[in-house]
């Protein structure tokens, strides 16, 4: 889960990419560059806010 959903510059949805980005950028070996270009993101706003992202739901709530 990504709070916000959308970007703060743009207004641009960003939410809805942040699982796969997260599953194939952060915890695999892929390049987020290719990540975010196959995803289709291509504001760098977007960009910046998906890459430097920390999942506090994580940290909030460490008991599942």
């Amino acid at each position: 889960m990504m709070v916000p959903v959308r970007c703060f510059t743009c207004g641009n949805v960003v939410g809805e990419h942040w699982e796969e980005f997260k599953a194939r950028a952060r915890e695999g070996d892929e390049d987020p560059e290719e990540v975010l270009d196959e995803l289709g993101v291509d504001r760098h706003c977007c960009r910046r806010m998906l890459v430097s992202h920390k999942d506090l739901v994580d940290i909030v709530s460490p008991y599942q």
